[in-house]
């Protein structure tokens, strides 16, 4: 096993993006990009900044033009984490952004024209050590290949992303990461299926498009869950419709359900029923929202009432259980006291943080 108690990855090959490997042995990464003006230079490194708090692995910027591409020189100097070129079409943005200190790209190779084109794209990336993602979408297939298979099908964008692959193959170039993202989940879970059996080359999985927080989350959650629990995929970016940081949440939060990261509060609460005589669901989301950025690796579990707590959550590091206008407070299944409902966040918050 590779990570998670339950689950086998499967073993693709490994690549560097700056400081941090995808691929191999390596940990899920998480992803997000940028929704500023690249060319904005202080606030693209602000919100950059705000998505390392959150636990960001890896960040995406788009570089529309040359500004943008120069903008990644200093915007490199000012954050931690590896950054990613977002480039479409023009070769020479590609060039630029590696040249400005971009740590990988996301480029086709197959929309930026001619094979000379493409080699000196492969050039700057060789001499680098750069790797390319290769991007395919459902919405945006080359004709040839929708009238191939009727449309937008999961075979027709395995066959695109392996075309596009090959033009870097032919260039003696393997640093490769592969996406096959659409906005039908089903689609997007089979297309990555498909390429996992034919291709070694580590994936970066989404679901385009997915939608705002709520709904994308729980389109992403499906479609990015399933495919990890069969043990496929490498790097993940949850697109939501909405600020970045919540793409992070969402990513990190997939990837704890499937232990397939460690680290950070494990926060479980009870869905709550008629024995439930506090209230609990205010407690639940004051205690969640004041955990959020605390690194501690516990479980801190939220309970309704003595059937819940600490009986069924006696494996949690600490937690309530309610009854009636109080709780008792819990460490690892053993009662240590009661407390009054009105104090309930601040107490367990107090006990948290002398742990």
């Amino acid at each position: 096993m590779l990570s998670g108690e339950f689950i086998e990855r499967k073993k693709t090959k490994k690549i560097k993006v700056g400081n941090v490997c995808i691929g191999g042995d390596a940990p899920i990464t998480v992803q997000s990009m940028t929704n500023t003006d690249t060319r904005d230079v202080v606030s693209t490194i602000e919100q950059i900044k705000g998505l390392e708090e959150e636990g960001c692995d890896i960040v995406r910027v788009a570089v529309l033009d040359s500004e943008a591409a120069n903008a990644i020189a200093l915007i490199k100097k000012s954050i931690k984490i590896p950054l990613v070129a977002d480039i479409h079409f023009d070769y020479r943005l590609a060039i630029s952004a590696m040249e400005n200190g971009a740590d990988k790209i996301r480029l086709n190779p197959g929309n930026i024209g001619d094979r000379e084109r493409v080699r000196k794209v492969v050039k700057v990336a060789k001499e680098r050590q750069i790797p390319i993602r290769i991007g395919v979408n459902s919405g945006s297939l080359e004709k040839e290949i929708m009238n191939k298979y009727g449309g937008a099908t999961p075979e027709a964008m395995v066959e695109s992303a392996l075309n596009h692959a090959k033009i870097l193959e032919e260039e003696d170039f393997f640093d490769i990461v592969l996406s096959l993202k659409a906005s039908n989940v089903p689609m997007t879970i089979a297309a990555y299926r498909l390429i996992s059996q034919k291709s070694e080359y580590p994936l970066h999985l989404g679901v385009t498009e997915a939608g705002t927080v709520n709904g994308g989350t729980i389109k992403s959650s499906i479609g990015i869950g399933c495919l990890l629990a069969e043990g496929i995929g490498d790097t993940i970016r949850v697109s939501l419709t909405g600020a970045p940081k919540n793409e992070v949440r969402v990513g990190n939060s997939i990837l704890k359900s499937l232990e397939l990261k460690k680290g950070g509060i494990d926060f479980v609460s009870c869905p709550t029923c008629g024995r439930c005589r506090i209230n609990l669901i205010d407690i639940a989301n004051e205690v969640e929202k004041r955990l959020c950025n605390v690194d501690k690796n516990i479980k801190v579990a939220i309970m309704g009432c003595e059937v819940n707590g600490p009986g069924e959550a006696k494996e949690a590091d600490i937690g309530i259980a309610g009854g009636k206008n109080e709780a008792v407070l819990f460490k690892k299944g053993k009662i240590i006291r009661k407390i009054p409902q009105e104090e309930i966040v601040d107490q367990l918050i107090e006990e948290i943080d002398k742990i």
